[in-house]
């Protein structure tokens, strides 16, 4: 087993998300008392929430290289990074870092394109939704993204960073975000990506008629079989 390094609090409320998924999973495929072998550093995410609404990405970036250079020196053998959003300088966190990256959407593509979908709406923050970062690598891997309208993705985003970052679940919200889903599926997505590492504690599959994929279960699931040697 190798040990798994995390970079985290962006919230902390996923973060807790990815160390229980990651857990399981060990502790699925070993039983006993067995956990997992990890290395977490968590940044303040008041420092990065404020950064991303003033565009300073660059110094964003080298907080999480900071927290990766961290990592290995504290024994971490792989690493990846709890957020969709700042994978936007996903280049610059592996500066001067000799272990290997899982990036997120690349793990994500891969569980949708083995279920044959080619077509996938998309939900996240502003930045996961409007800016090429994100989509540009699920289109590589050869997917073809939907995102909500204009006033759609200010409902997402606003509900992911006045609630969920927060650990608040409203019954509102949820249904804010079905019927959001439920317009993707009209518009032919035959998936839909629950790229924001908290709308996993607003939306499950029951809440859609299409497959979700949920970021931070892919993830995670990803890093424990990276962890094995199994990918």
């Amino acid at each position: 087993m190798k040990t798994i390094g995390l970079i985290g609090g962006m919230s902390w409320e996923s973060t807790l998300h990815y160390y229980r998924i990651i857990n399981e999973e060990v502790k699925r495929k070993l039983g006993g008392f067995h956990s997992a072998k990890c290395v977490l550093v968590s940044v303040d995410f008041e420092e990065i929430e404020r950064l991303q609404r003033e565009g300073r990405w660059e110094e964003m970036g080298i907080i999480l290289n900071d927290a990766a250079i961290n990592l290995e020196q504290a024994g971490a053998e792989f690493f990846i990074l709890c957020t969709n959003t700042m994978h936007k300088v996903a280049t610059q966190i592996q500066n001067h870092v000799n272990i290997p990256f899982l990036h997120i959407a690349e793990a994500t593509a891969k569980q949708i394109k083995q279920q044959h979908i080619s077509a996938v709406g998309l939900l996240g923050t502003k930045y996961t939704m409007e800016q090429e970062f994100y989509k540009s690598k699920l289109e590589s891997n050869g997917l073809h993204i939907l995102i909500p309208n204009d006033d759609e993705r200010v409902t997402i985003h606003r509900i992911i960073f006045d609630e969920l970052v927060h650990g608040i679940v409203n019954e509102g919200s949820r249904n804010h975000y079905k019927s959001i889903m439920n317009k993707l599926t009209e518009r032919g997505a035959e998936g839909i990506i629950l790229g924001c590492t908290e709308i996993g504690l607003l939306v499950n599959q029951e809440d859609a008629i299409v497959p979700l994929f949920d970021t931070t279960l892919i993830h995670a699931q990803e890093a424990v079989r990276f962890s094995f040697g199994e990918v």
